[in-house]
């Protein structure tokens, strides 16, 4: 059974930092690209950023880009999300994704990320 399991969220003052880590079982995760989404009170889900499973490049939202990072390790089956210089507007639940070809198959349960003015 594939599990996702985010974590790293909570309350943060604009300008702070958090690291959200999603750890990955029941799949051969160095084979999978993977991605963070996000998803604010009333607004669709949307894309943040992915790595590919070599991790020799990073791609991200215009929201984001400067500001967050995504790594991975695939000795320790997790990937990472530093979210540097925190915006009111990046309060969202955050969601971590897998994916074998370009569809993401499958989703964490996500974390919450609230981020105060």
């Amino acid at each position: 059974q594939v599990q996702l399991v985010e974590s790293g969220g909570g309350l943060v003052q604009a300008g702070g930092s958090l690291r959200l880590s999603c750890a990955a079982s029941g799949l051969v995760f160095s084979s999978y690209s993977m991605g963070w989404f996000r998803r604010a009170p009333g607004k669709e889900r949307e894309f943040v950023g992915s790595i590919p499973r070599s991790g020799d490049y990073t791609d991200y939202a215009a929201s984001v880009k400067g500001r967050f990072t995504i790594s991975r390790d695939n000795a320790k089956n997790t990937v990472y999300l530093q979210m540097n210089s925190l915006k009111p507007e990046d309060t969202a639940v955050y969601y971590c994704a897998a994916a074998l070809t370009t569809q993401y198959r499958y989703w964490g349960q996500g974390t919450q990320v609230t981020v105060s003015s």
